[in-house]
């Protein structure tokens, strides 16, 4: 303690235009910060969004009030304040009893019935069946009955991840696409430890696992690139684990999907076996069609004909 009293007093003898920014300094280090889960682009992570800041203000209506109670008797009952009342006997009022339970009881009770009906609409496992797509977003009004969804088969690979799609017929490794305002089915599977699929623009994380389904409704609603990653440590190239996530028009997305496949390779049960192996900072790779039934394959860990008992599935 004793050799901070000269720094302090080294730095209230600075001027001012230099002790500004020593202070505001460490405060700009945050500036970079990417508030993602705030500013998403899917309808599914803007509800998780609006339903972490309402959250947050419900506790701090709880919070505040008690850190500025705290800041107050500390400065009212201070030592020097003669004339603050002293009454040491006094042990109870009921008026202040209530004030203090019945606040925090209240905001527990709407707390609580907010995040249960929150996490019960936005169930990963639940269609995206209710209102619109786009009406927060996009601005471009559709109705869910009206737009057909686009299915993604995902195997977490050790350290890359494999998309499919059974409807085009391709797979793509380290590179997501679909078209905005469509919903999207994920089912998600790993081939080896547990992963987590995780976009934080489009919804929430999801869990991979060996010889189970998973899976995740969600939609894009603004074009553009978005980063996707595990967020779940599964080894020495976890940390490399990532791909992007791309938000395109009906058209773009129809090119992404000639693009893999121009590519001419095909991915059978031979090339999905090396493909498994551990490696680490896959580029790309695109593939013009796939064995059929991979995906099934790969959760029931049947891929070599080995009859493997797989895991407890849920449809």
């Amino acid at each position: 303690m004793g050799a901070a009293a000269p720094t302090v007093a080294a730095m209230s003898r600075l001027p001012k235009f230099v002790r500004l920014p020593l202070v505001l300094g460490p405060t700009a280090l945050f500036a970079g910060c990417n508030t993602i889960l705030l500013h998403p682009a899917g309808a599914v992570a803007s509800e998780q969004g609006h339903l972490i800041v309402v959250a947050t203000l419900l506790m701090l209506l709880v919070i505040i009030p008690v850190i500025a109670l705290t800041v107050l008797f500390a400065w009212r009952y201070r030592k020097s304040n003669t004339r603050a009342t002293y009454t040491p006997d006094w042990d109870h009022s009921t008026q202040l009893e209530l004030v203090i339970w019945a606040a925090p009881l209240l905001i527990i009770i709407a707390l609580g019935a907010v995040t249960w009906i929150s996490t019960h609409t936005l169930d990963p496992y639940r269609p995206l069946h209710r209102g619109t797509v786009g009406s927060k977003i996009s601005g471009d009004v559709k109705s869910l009955t009206d737009v057909k969804p686009i299915t993604v088969e995902v195997v977490a690979l050790d350290w890359k991840w494999l998309f499919i799609y059974p409807d085009q017929g391709i797979a793509v490794v380290n590179d997501l696409a679909a078209p905005v305002d469509v919903p999207i089915t994920f089912k998600i599977t790993a081939s080896s430890v547990m992963n987590s699929f995780f976009i934080p623009a489009l919804a929430g994380q999801i869990y991979a696992m060996p010889g189970m389904q998973t899976e995740l409704h969600a939609v894009i609603n603004r074009s553009g690139d978005f980063d996707g990653f595990s967020a779940n440590y599964s080894g020495a190239g976890f940390s490399d684990m990532r791909f992007k996530f791309h938000g395109l028009s009906a058209a773009g997305f129809d090119s992404w999907v000639q693009s893999a496949k121009a590519s001419g390779q095909s991915l059978d049960r031979e090339g999905y076996l090396q493909l498994e192996q551990p490696s680490q900072r896959d580029p790309v790779r695109r593939y013009a069609s796939v064995a059929p039934d991979l995906f099934d394959s790969i959760v029931e860990r049947t891929v070599t004909g080995n009859n493997v008992a797989p895991a407890a599935t849920r449809d």
